[in-house]
């Protein structure tokens, strides 16, 4: 079933390639659509199906679970309410995200506020709202404690810990490390019982969070993290002689594979992981509550620009596209950490066959890193060709980096009929270049002289 799926989710691709090119939202030799990015809606909702029906199958009928996605993977308000309406909510992790949320029309109960350096005022709003917070260290629990005694608030409130369980093999989105930044460190000297005293002193702390995953970090290895956070839980409620922690956040971060089209690991597997680690887990004592992000979404969005020259310098050939550092900014500057594949057409927008070269993908930037990829084998490109980056669902063209002011492409959505009509809808306009003036301080142009 699983190859038969990423058999569709490619001929779905191949089927809006073609499509954008036949539409006109990309191509044209006059250069006026040179860049697009695309979502597959039918990709998007099977992998929220996918993470809600793994848990679901694992938990007794009836136990209170929340599917929060991480914001600040795809920022875009369509984005959030097709979620929304596949059963999702939202964990955001700034007043700006917590926006989107709203504007999606995200329920605050199903919403959870993170971050390691929220405002008096974020707090405020959150709790007036009944928004799920997860507080970061003991001064912010210290504010909670004054904003709590002020108001009477529905949020859940909770504290965030760090099991310090380990890094991944991408040290700068390990969050579980014996230095992150994130959470209480639990294994530092007196912390365990400062956590268990913080809980017994503020009855209405009901929730434990972790987020030990990411990028990198094998399931196995995530489990350890909500491993320590159950066996927390539990002592919280022992020593407090009821079920205080009702709760559990066990956050996000399982690993895309970036190398082919096959969606692996899978929800179900990580949830295999989680009842090998810590099968209580899934007893049904407490609710629980998960963010992700990443795994959601990147399989299901795709870059699609056209060769807009090629030349050969030292030997090399290069292909200047208009995808470059301001979609993909993670694989320009770290390319062995976020490796992405090229998917080559011709003008029309079908597959490009030939014998392969090796060439360098290069974006518009004026900075020579600026590179998609370093001697990649692919068929020989030509100008008017495409290339299609696929993978890029989340962190990517979704969080646009405005180096020398590109501007941010047009995102469309897309379905394909059962007749193998292809459809588009617009999820975010192509900024225009008043918009970059405006945003820049246009309307302040004498304000320093």
């Amino acid at each position: 079933m699983a190859d038969m799926d990423t058999e569709r989710a490619a001929a779905r691709r191949d089927l809006a390639v073609r499509a954008a090119v036949e539409q006109g939202l990309v191509g044209g030799a006059d250069g006026s659509e040179p860049l697009v990015c695309l979502l597959d809606v039918a990709g998007i909702r099977a992998s929220a199906a996918a993470l809600t029906g793994a848990f679901a199958a694992a938990l007794p009928p009836g136990t209170p679970v929340l599917h929060a996605f991480a914001v600040k993977a795809a920022p875009l308000v369509p984005v959030l309410a097709l979620l929304a309406d596949a059963g999702l909510g939202c964990e955001v992790a700034s007043p700006g995200e917590l926006a989107l949320a709203r504007a999606a029309g995200v329920a605050p109960e199903h919403t959870v506020l993170d971050s390691p350096a929220k405002t008096p005022a974020e707090l405020r709003e959150a709790l007036a709202l009944g928004i799920a917070v997860n507080a970061d260290n003991p001064q912010e629990l210290e504010r909670l404690d004054a904003l709590v005694a002020s108001a009477p608030t529905r949020s859940p409130i909770g504290v965030r810990i760090n099991p310090q369980t380990g890094a991944g093999t991408i040290g700068a989105l390990s969050t579980a490390t014996a230095t992150s930044k994130f959470g209480t460190a639990l294994r530092d000297p007196g912390a365990r019982e400062w956590l268990v005293r913080a809980y017994l002193d503020r009855p209405w702390l009901t929730r434990l969070h972790v987020h030990s995953g990411s990028q990198g970090v094998p399931p196995a290895l995530a489990a350890e993290g909500v491993r320590e956070l159950h066996a927390l839980a539990e002592e919280i409620n022992a020593a407090a002689g009821r079920r205080q922690v009702d709760t559990l956040d066990i956050g996000g971060g399982l690993p895309v594979n970036f190398g082919s089209d096959a969606e692996t690991p899978t929800y179900a597997q990580y949830v295999a992981a989680l009842r090998e680690a810590v099968p209580a887990l899934f007893s049904g004592a407490y609710g629980l509550v998960t963010e992700f992000g990443r795994s959601l979404l990147a399989k299901h969005g795709l870059v699609l620009s056209r060769v807009e020259y090629t030349k050969v310098t030292g030997g090399r050939p290069i292909a200047l596209t208009h995808a470059g550092v301001q979609l993909a900014t993670r694989t320009v500057y770290a390319p062995a950490a976020w490796p992405l594949r090229i998917l080559p057409y011709d003008a029309k927008g079908a597959p490009l066959t030939g014998a392969p070269v090796a060439q360098d993908i290069a974006g518009p930037a004026c900075f020579a890193g600026d590179l998609l990829a370093s001697a990649r084998e692919l068929p020989l490109l030509s100008p008017g060709d495409l290339i299609a980056v696929p993978d890029t669902g989340a962190y990517a063209f979704t969080a646009h980096y405005g180096y020398n002011s590109l501007p941010r492409p047009a995102v469309h959505g897309f379905t394909v009929t059962a007749s193998g009509e292809v459809r588009f809808a617009m999820a975010r306009p192509a900024q225009s270049l008043t918009e970059i003036a405006a945003e820049a301080g246009g309307g302040f142009t004498r304000a320093l002289l």
